[in-house]
């Protein structure tokens, strides 16, 4: 019998909140754990309750939202959280991304994309990096992030042994300049399933979870450096 995916749901709208309880279990995926209107509430009860995935109103009128998703993930790293938000802003999707959340997105989704993202999610998956990747601004921002790790913590002593490939740490370059599988593929002359393929091994062999990850594993071990273009 297949395992159900424990979800948490936190948000200040009871209508909402029985909307996704009902798409979810209705999908016989996912079990719906626990229920909280503020982030208090919702903080104790995953504490108890232990969830896999956990969805937050992005929006929430204490304006904590993002302090929430941060105390979760510092209590328990493995959580996915996805943002769920009425309408999209550039800020919160950087500081989302910061945090470690799995996925920012819009509370107009139909059910199906939302079941669909929490079974993603539950399986190591960081849908917020699409996002990042389509916003300029916010791909700027993080490029910016990755120079900064990179000036305030020097590279670690080089290993003698690297898990990469040439193809691989040649790919997570291109990841770094914010480049997107497309155009890696493009650029390298290879299919976009291959570069895929590529970044999947690269998040198995570093033991991350999302691209972001990659990157600054990399660049603290001197496998990639990041100069200004």
């Amino acid at each position: 019998m297949m395992e159900l995916i424990r979800v948490m749901i936190i948000d200040e709208h009871p209508l909402y909140r029985q909307g996704c309880r009902s798409a979810l279990e209705a999908s016989g995926e996912c079990t719906i754990v626990a229920e909280a209107s503020d982030s208090k509430t919702g903080l104790d009860l995953a504490r108890l309750q232990s969830p896999d995935v956990v969805l937050i109103d992005a929006l929430l009128s204490t304006n904590d939202s993002l302090e929430l998703a941060r105390q979760l993930r510092h209590w328990s790293p493995r959580v996915a959280i996805i943002m769920l938000t009425a309408f999209e802003d550039e800020e919160q999707l950087f500081q989302s991304m910061k945090l470690g959340a799995a996925a920012y997105m819009l509370k107009g989704i139909s059910a199906d994309e939302l079941v669909d993202a929490v079974r993603r999610v539950s399986q190591g998956t960081f849908i917020i990096n699409d996002n990042v990747l389509s916003r300029p601004a916010v791909a700027s921002r993080v490029l910016q992030a990755f120079r900064t790790v990179a000036v305030e913590e020097p590279p670690e002593v080089a290993p003698l042994y690297t898990p990469l490939s040439n193809r691989e740490i040649e790919i997570l370059d291109y990841i770094a300049r914010g480049n997107s599988n497309k155009e890696i593929a493009k650029s390298l002359k290879i299919s976009d399933q291959t570069v895929k393929n590529h970044i999947t091994s690269i998040l198995k062999k570093l033991s991350v979870n999302d691209r972001t990850a990659a990157v600054v594993h990399a660049l603290k071990h001197g496998w990639i450096k990041m100069n200004d273009d």
